[in-house]
């Protein structure tokens, strides 16, 4: 077995370990320690880091577990992820965990943090805003003041002061992280048959649930292997998967993407890892202004952000031809209102630019992909074929 594949492995298994295991057992090992459970699509991950705690990626039970209380707890024309999420609470999936953050997604995550306070899960349960307005003096200084308030609230549990020194070297760590991340997908953009897009989501994800230290270096061990001429290239069309960017897809319908002729050049799976398109300033006197300004100034695009000024159909277009890709296919969860609400401007976008585009829907415990594979397939034929 190579090297790859044994990470690969072990990715997979701390992607999918609803008991988070590795998260507690690194609790354990320090009494200053606290872990902060958090949603997607994006937090900055840095604070957390910085106040000795370690930020866990929340992303809902998929089909790994059966959801029974979790449906008395929301109404049936909703998605499935915050039911999912109840459940584990509800059973103890969360325990040792002392705090969680739910960012501005949508109205449903909000009434999920309210949930989690009646429920008495968790030391703090806190909704956290983002800022709408882009500009540094309102916006920036309001979400300043909401990364303080989630450091105030840590502060309590463990009484650790969180220096500008701390935050500085968590802002570097995470930097790393992200341009390892890119710098992925830059070599699969040129030899996507070097690593299946399942194994980047299984890689990003495991990294959601450990320490942004140890998944550095897994990023670094990844990128020296497929730096390597391996793998046979095959007559597939290449794609931006988008939409998928809270409740995620089932693993099975993104290998079944790739199965189906296309090769996922880009994708909105883990957002929140890749949400700040850059480096985040380093070394500054003021590091939360640092995050700030990098959120305002340096944010991706998702259906989740009020962004008139600077449209997401647009930028969704400059995606694919970047990436320079075929096609985009828009796989959205059921239910989904930010991302059903945008995908007619998403689309009206493709039609101006003559890109081509699919559409379907998805829940992230569905089982069966047939009718998804015939329309892939059938997209993909379409483009390689007759290019229509």
């Amino acid at each position: 077995m190579t090297k790859l594949k044994k990470l690969i492995d072990k990715c997979e298994l701390l992607a999918f370990d609803l008991n988070f295991k590795k998260a507690k057992k690194w609790k354990l090992e320090n009494d200053n320690r606290v872990l902060v459970g958090y949603m997607p699509i994006y937090f900055p991950r840095e604070i957390i880091h910085a106040a000795a705690g370690l930020p866990v990626g929340i992303l809902g039970v998929g089909d790994r577990k059966q959801i029974i209380v979790g449906d008395a707890y929301y109404q049936s024309y909703i998605c499935h992820i915050p039911r999912g999420i109840i459940e584990m609470a509800l059973s103890k999936n969360f325990d040792d965990f002392d705090g969680f953050l739910f960012p501005s997604i949508c109205d449903v995550i909000r009434n999920l943090s309210g949930m989690f306070q009646m429920s008495g899960v968790g030391k703090f349960a806190k909704y956290m805003d983002f800022p709408q307005d882009f500009n540094s003096h309102i916006g920036g200084k309001f979400y300043i003041q909401e990364m303080q308030s989630v450091l105030d609230k840590i502060k309590k549990i463990n009484n650790v002061d969180v220096t500008n020194e701390h935050l500085n070297r968590s802002i570097k760590l995470y930097n790393i992280n992200r341009r390892l991340i890119e710098k992925i997908y830059d070599i699969r953009q040129e030899f996507p048959w070097r690593l299946a897009a399942i194994d980047v989501y299984h890689i990003l994800r495991a990294g959601m649930v450990i320490p942004v230290e140890e998944h550095n270096e897994m990023l670094e061990l990844v990128i020296a292997e497929i730096s390597n001429d391996i793998g046979e290239p095959m007559d597939n069309i290449r794609v931006v998967v988008t939409s998928s960017f809270c409740e995620q897809p089932p693993v099975s319908l993104i290998r079944t993407i790739e199965q189906s002729g296309c090769y996922i050049i880009d994708d909105d799976f883990m957002l929140g890892s890749r949400w700040i398109q850059g480096d985040v300033e380093e070394d500054t006197d003021n590091p939360l202004l640092a995050l700030s300004e990098a959120y305002i100034k340096k944010s991706t695009f998702s259906s989740s952000v009020y962004d008139v000024g600077n449209p997401k159909g647009v930028r969704l277009i400059a995606l694919a031809k970047k990436r320079k890709t075929d096609g985009i296919i828009f796989a959205a969860p059921s239910f989904c209102d930010p991302a059903l609400l945008d995908s007619p401007l998403y689309q009206k976008a493709c039609e101006r630019e003559n890109v081509r585009y699919i559409n379907f829907q998805y829940h992230e415990n569905i089982g069966q992909f047939k009718v998804i594979k015939e329309q892939v397939g059938a997209f993909s034929d379409s483009i390689k074929l007759w290019e229509i």
